[in-house]
Order: C-alpha cells, then sequence, then structure tokens
C-alpha cells in the first residue's frame, strides 16, 4: 500500500530557536522545473518580525563585546558545519532552487569559503579600516570601526545560499546581530543555513532568519524604529523605493548589495570587504601621551 510522504515544514529562526510563524500562514514550495510540492516554509508575520528584532538588540551587545578572535572562530565552526553536511546541501538546492548537481555543488562549495573567507577578516577589520590619527597636541588619536547594531538583510531570489551566507557573514563579524529576510521564491537552503548556524555555537539571536513575501515584510523592516540599518539585496526596484521611504521617516542607514548578475555573488562584489564598513560606525578615541 503506498504511503503518503510528511513533507518538512520550514521553520523561522528566531532567537536561536525554530518557532512557527504566529500566524499560522504557509507557503509551498515547489520544485521550479516540475512542479512538484517539495516542502512547507513559513510565511512570517510583522509580529514575527518584531520578535526576530527583539531577539537581535538582546543578543547584539553581548555578541559586539566578544573578541575578534572568539567571532572569527564562531563564523570558522560554521563553514565547519557546512562541510558536514555537503552533501544535505547539494540536494537540497537541486529540489529547492532547481539546480543541477555540478551547479548546487559550485555554490555550497562556494557558501563555505564565503564563510571562511569573512571569519578571517573579524581580527583584521580594525586593523585595515581603523586609524592613528596624527593630532597638533601630545595624545594618541585612534579611529576605530564599531558595530552600529541589529542590521535588517534583504536577500535575492538566487544565489538561494550563498547570498545570505555572504550578507549574513559580512554584517556579523563586526558585531551586529540581523534579521535577514530569505529568498522568496527559493528560501529552503537558507533555512537550512539557519539548522546548520544553531550547532555552530553562534549565540542565539545574532542571526535571525524569516520566510515569507518580501513586499509585506519590507515596509516593516525599514520603518522598525530598533533597526539601525538595512542592506538591501534583493534587486528589487520596488523593494528597494519602499525600504528607502520607510527609513526616511527614521533616518535609517540603507545600502545595497545587489549584484549585477547572479554570478557576481561567486566573484568578487560577493565578497568584496568594504561592504562590511556598511555596517559599522567609526568612533574616534583620545588618549593623553603618558599617562
Amino acid at each position: 500500500m503506498p504511503r503518503l510522504a510528511v513533507l518538512k515544514t520550514y521553520k523561522l529562526f528566531i532567537g536561536g530557536k525554530f518557532p512557527r510563524t504566529e500566524s499560522g500562514r504557509t507557503m509551498i514550495a515547489m520544485h521550479p522545473e516540475t512542479g512538484e510540492t517539495v516542502a512547507n516554509v513559513c510565511q512570517a508575520s510583522r509580529k514575527d518580525l518584531r520578535d526576530a528584532v527583539r531577539a537581535a538588540r538582546a543578543a547584539q551587545p553581548g555578541w559586539a563585546k566578544a573578541t575578534a578572535y572568539l567571532r572569527g572562530q564562531i563564523l570558522h565552526r560554521a563553514a565547519e558545519m557546512l562541510e558536514s553536511r555537503r552533501e544535505a546541501f547539494v540536494s537540497e538546492l537541486q529540489r529547492g532552487a532547481g539546480l543541477s548537481a555540478a551547479a548546487a555543488g559550485e555554490e555550497i562549495d562556494a557558501a563555505i569559503d564565503r564563510l571562511v573567507w569573512f571569519a578571517g577578516w573579524t581580527d583584521k577589520l580594525s586593523s585595515v579600516f581603523g586609524a592613528v590619527n596624527p593630532v597638533a597636541s601630545p595624545h594618541f588619536n585612534f579611529t576605530v570601526p564599531e558595530p552600529t547594531g541589529v542590521v535588517g538583510i534583504v536577500c535575492p531570489d538566487s544565489p538561494s545560499l550563498l547570498a545570505p551566507v555572504s550578507l549574513l557573514a559580512s554584517t556579523v563579524l563586526s558585531g551586529n546581530a540581523c534579521v535577514l529576510l530569505a529568498s522568496e521564491k527559493f528560501p529552503l537552503s537558507a533555512v537550512s543555513l539557519a539548522e546548520a548556524l544553531a550547532t555552530s555555537d553562534l549565540p542565539g539571536g545574532v542571526v535571525n532568519l524569516l520566510t515569507g513575501r518580501r513586499a509585506e515584510l519590507a515596509p516593516w523592516l525599514a520603518g522598525h524604529m530598533d533597526i539601525n540599518a538595512v542592506i538591501d539585496a534583493s534587486g528589487d526596484a520596488a523593494i528597494a523605493r519602499t525600504l528607502q521611504d520607510g527609513e526616511a521617516v527614521n533616518v535609517k542607514r540603507y545600502a545595497s548589495h545587489a549584484c549585477e548578475s547572479e554570478s557576481d555573488w561567486f566573484g568578487e562584489s560577493g565578497r568584496d570587504p568594504y561592504r562590511i564598513l556598511d555596517t559599522v560606525e567609526f568612533k574616534t578615541a583620545w588618549h593623553p601621551i603618558g599617562v
């Protein structure tokens, strides 16, 4: 007698846990070519977004106080977790995003390498982008980058794994926490990424991931008063306008990290370290010489 397969329902990732959406809504994830139903995905609500921001705000001070070395080790551990689940990610990218086995393998390998790349920037950020400034008084004058706080991230539809890895790694390495809106069309690999992050020593709440309708969640993300900056990689002009209009009310920082083509995520644009600077603030300190 044939049995009915039990499809997985992919949950949200908030505060280190995997809750269902409070709205009870779900979306169906289909294979892009065959139309076969692959899984169910939670459709996040405004309250889910508020909960994610609250979790990010609670986690951010402790994460910022962690040493740069420790943050790098934790991001490297996340790369290890992706490596250990490589075959599962390849299968999921095939089912959920319609990629060939070769293309899926290329994307997971690039995502692992990208985590290692940004993990290496945690203890180099201050040296590369900071400065010791000459001043006309008996003082040491230092300018150092510090995290801006809680960052909202809007992901493109593809690449559905490499893009969120690149965006969240370049954001949290400096000590920020983030709320990430996953790909609307191909969300499965992003939620599985969250499952890997949950076992990588990353403190709960540093990364929070929502799935759902981008047009529904973007206005609330832009208007939330406890989000300090938004990184928009959607490549959608309408979403960009929505975010910028909402952020004009509370003077929230906006930066576009969209790539011109999907292939650019695999190259220099996707790993550009100068993008880190869109979510840091430069603070200057004076210290008297001889004290």
